[in-house]
């Protein structure tokens, strides 16, 4: 299957894209390895047939609380989907995924060793913000709970599982995770 352009993902897709205004689509940590990138995958095929569909991929940004036009959304999955596929197959989506990071958030150029931190601490703050959303600047057991339950996590059933996820990386022992915290617990992934 030859790999359609990035430029035509940009053409077929304005609106889709800029829908996303934040840059937390900036998917260039490494701790976004093959293993989580399959979780994405399974979180977005919710009836497990092996194929991302245009419905499910909607659904799962309805989710998350970000809004898609979808004749954008269809436009660009079509262009990834095998002949005689209901949707995309994983080895399609880590095709989308590679073509729309590397050309969005790929950088001209070798990057410099301070750029990259920038950019790997713009990541951490848009993630962190997703689940810190009250903006208080803290992510609580209920807000975690709350985003699990969103991604379709069943941890988000027990709030005893999800306070003790909460407790596995607060050093400070306030019940809560801060950005310090959370920084740390990221960058322990990679």
């Amino acid at each position: 299957m030859e790999t359609p352009a990035p430029i035509a993902i940009i053409t077929n897709s304005t609106h889709l894209l800029k829908s996303f205004s934040s840059k937390s689509f900036h998917l260039r940590s490494p701790s976004l390895n093959s293993l989580r990138l399959r979780r994405v995958f399974d979180l977005f095929d919710s009836n497990h047939d092996s194929f991302i569909t245009v419905a499910e991929i909607t659904r799962a940004l309805t989710l998350l609380g970000l809004d898609a036009d979808t004749s954008d959304l269809d436009s660009i999955i079509k262009s990834y989907v095998r002949p005689g596929n209901a949707g995309l197959t994983y080895d399609d989506f880590v095709t989308l995924h590679r073509s729309i990071n590397n050309f969005f958030f790929s950088l001209e150029g070798v990057e410099e060793a301070g750029c990259k931190e920038e950019h790997n601490e713009a990541d951490l703050t848009e993630a962190f913000k997703v689940f810190d959303e009250n903006g208080d600047g803290f992510i609580s057991a209920a807000e975690l709970q709350k985003v699990l339950g969103k991604l379709g996590f069943t941890e988000a059933n027990e709030m005893g599982r999800v306070k003790m996820m909460i407790s596995s990386v607060d050093l400070n022992h306030d019940g809560r995770v801060d950005f310090s915290e959370f920084k740390d617990m990221m960058q322990a992934l990679q």
